[in-house]
């Protein structure tokens, strides 16, 4: 614990998160290094407009975006006194009945999660608006998906934001993703499409989708951040991690964890991820507010458009 943080203060709140996120105690060096100066930036620009300011988060799998929504949530919210509302893409998931009546209409691998095509658009666009309409008075239902059992929660399970936010921050992996050139979806680029995708179906619709629902969706968003990875190749060991993590959290509350991927499953779970996350590297650094860079050691390196201290 910091020395002088008492239960309430932010320096103790900063800790407990911490402590949740499972990270190392010098994680805070991260915090007052990187994020905090990051969400300095986002208060000014939130005080340029007169409305919410709505930021969205992209990173490949295990890059630490919801880490990043958590911190910038509580720094934003109790250190400046922003009211704070933050939800992930991945919450927008369509539930696994939804999923499996895509993949009989269309094609088998939208069974799986986690490309454009298994979210609810809709709904994401409806919760941001609910926020921005929201008065003092309100209550906004988030909505919660359950990885550990691949499906959305109930709402009566979803947890309700009060009031109005001035800043709203969504993270997901493919946020401001764009299309591909059609000529880019010809070739394979993994055993996955080569075995599962041969005619190029699927990955059509997927790009498809990013023309129209997903492109009307990210158009909300005032600004993108984006947590660079260092290569497609580090995402496989990073998201094992995230899923180890998922195992021990299960664990710990003694709920069931067979759902959980091994590293075989995670394997091949992020083939799904390929594409659109080779093209997000590749492009998406230009086009970004602020880049967050990363080594192999997971350490924040650089932030472009951002003075370090």
């Amino acid at each position: 614990m910091t020395t002088g943080s008492t239960p309430g203060s932010f320096e103790y709140k900063l800790q407990q998160l911490i402590q949740s996120e499972a990270l190392p105690s010098v994680f805070i060096d991260t915090v007052n290094l990187c994020y905090k100066p990051l969400a300095r930036a986002l208060v000014v620009r939130q005080q340029q407009q007169s409305k919410p300011l709505i930021v969205g988060i992209n990173g490949a799998q295990g890059t630490g975006k919801s880490t990043l929504s958590a911190f910038l949530t509580l720094i934003l919210d109790d250190f400046y006194g922003l009211p704070t509302a933050s939800f992930s893409l991945d919450d927008l998931y369509l539930t696994k009945a939804q999923r499996r009546q895509k993949a009989l209409s269309i094609h088998p691998m939208l069974e799986v999660r986690g490309v454009p095509g298994t979210h609810d658009t809709n709904l994401g666009m409806d919760v941001v608006h609910q926020l921005l309409d929201a008065d003092a008075c309100n209550k906004t239902p988030i909505p919660v998906f359950d990885k550990a059992s691949d499906d959305r929660l109930p709402q009566s399970l979803w947890p309700v934001f009060e009031g109005k936010p001035q800043i709203i921050i969504v993270e997901g992996w493919c946020l401001g993703a764009v299309p591909e050139p059609g000529n880019q979806l010809i070739e394979a680029i993994n055993e996955l499409e080569k075995e599962h995708d041969s005619q190029a179906v699927w990955r059509r619709y997927v790009n498809d989708q990013l023309k129209t629902d997903y492109a009307d969706f990210f158009s909300l968003f005032d600004l993108l951040i984006m947590i660079e990875a260092p290569s497609w190749e580090i995402v496989y060991q990073w998201r094992l991690l995230q899923e180890n993590k998922l195992r021990e959290r299960c664990r710990a509350k003694g709920l069931d964890d067979s759902a959980v991927m091994s590293p075989q499953q995670v394997a091949t779970f992020i083939q799904y991820y390929e594409r659109i996350t080779r093209h997000c590297l590749g492009e998406l650094p230009a086009r970004a507010d602020y880049v967050l860079s990363m080594d192999q050691a997971h350490r924040i390196t650089s932030i472009s458009g951002l003075k370090l201290e």
